[in-house]
């Protein structure tokens, strides 16, 4: 089955709105304050976020997903600081990007959407309370880009078979589907509670290798489900748990005018690519998510061998999901 081209005359007026809204207040505010000393500041972050944004707009990783290991192991930023600044600029971006895909009626599946957010809402708080305190970072890094390693390949293999069949939804949704997706996005919540990003492609590896869900509708809706996902976390950190740092909201000031832009733009070109063009750019993210951090973290031995059991296991699980086909 195909996804519905989008009309050529639809006009994004949810994002055009935003955008407006938001970079007039940014404006605003750096100006009132004389805050553009954040740019030379920050530059790196800035750089750094412009690549991250489209490709969290383009794929079911967020931009947390390029920020974190960058700030983390390349800047020397704090975990919790490089955590909390991509829950702040992924409300920005995902926000524009989410609000795109509406105005366009980019196809996405709601079902998947609703269980997963609900899900995700408590596998987050959860988290964000009781694992991220306990947690190693840069170890928990290894573990999950071993994992999405091991998604992509299993993905590839998929759909080197020309037989294969995608669908635009899930087909004949029951309520096994609904307490399926609910608990993958428990356990997605819990992962982006420590990276500020985890449940998009946590639960996207369910829906393109279990269910079959055509690449180009699993996308947008892992985009609008990070979104929610984001906002909730940065309302979390932001005003509940008042942590967010003086250092990420810098960071955050000097990247707002460009994620707002790459964002969506990420999600605009994706839209137009057709299916194998959107997976193997998925292939090519991850391949580089997994050499990058192998190159950054330098794991000892035994983190090798963590990395090698992961794969291998998932590797094995995804091959089920896969020899299963919902």
């Amino acid at each position: 089955m195909s996804v519905e081209k989008t009309s050529k005359n639809k006009i994004p007026y949810l994002y055009i709105g935003f955008i407006t809204i938001v970079l007039s207040c940014w404006a605003f505010y750096v100006t009132s304050t004389d805050s553009f000393y954040v740019f030379a500041k920050h530059w790196a972050a800035v750089l750094t976020m412009i690549f991250g944004a489209f490709i969290a707009g383009s794929s079911p990783e967020g931009s947390a997903a390029i920020a974190y290991p960058v700030f983390t192991l390349l800047l020397k930023i704090e975990p919790a600081v490089a955590r909390n600044f991509a829950f702040a600029i992924q409300s920005i971006g995902m926000t524009s990007a989410s609000l795109l895909i509406l105005g366009l009626k980019i196809k996405v599946d709601w079902n998947y959407i609703k269980y997963v957010t609900f899900g995700g809402v408590f596998g987050l708080i959860f988290g964000t309370y009781y694992i991220v305190p306990l947690i190693s970072p840069p170890l928990a890094k290894l573990f999950f880009v071993s994992l999405w390693l091991s998604f992509g390949l299993i993905l590839w293999y998929e759909n080197t078979k020309p037989q294969r069949e995608v669908f635009d939804k899930i087909q004949n949704f029951m309520r096994s589907d609904m307490v399926r997706l609910i608990f993958f996005g428990l356990i997605g919540g819990m992962i982006s509670s420590i990276f500020g990003t985890g449940i998009n492609i946590f639960t996207f590896c369910l829906m393109t290798i279990y269910y079959r869900i055509n690449e180009k509708v699993a996308v947008p809706s892992s985009v609008i489900i990070m979104t929610l996902e984001t906002l909730l976390g940065f309302f979390i950190h932001g005003a509940v748990i008042g942590d967010f740092q003086q250092e990420a909201f810098e960071m955050w000031l000097a990247c707002i005018p460009f994620v707002a832009f790459f964002a969506p733009l990420g999600s605009f070109v994706i839209s137009k690519l057709p299916r194998k063009a959107i997976a193997t750019f998925l292939y090519i993210i991850l391949i580089v998510q997994f050499i990058g951090a192998m190159w950054v973290l330098k794991p000892s031995l035994p983190h090798l061998g963590l990395s090698a059991i992961t794969l291998i296991a998932g590797l094995a699980t995804f091959a089920y999901l896969a020899r299963l086909k919902r």
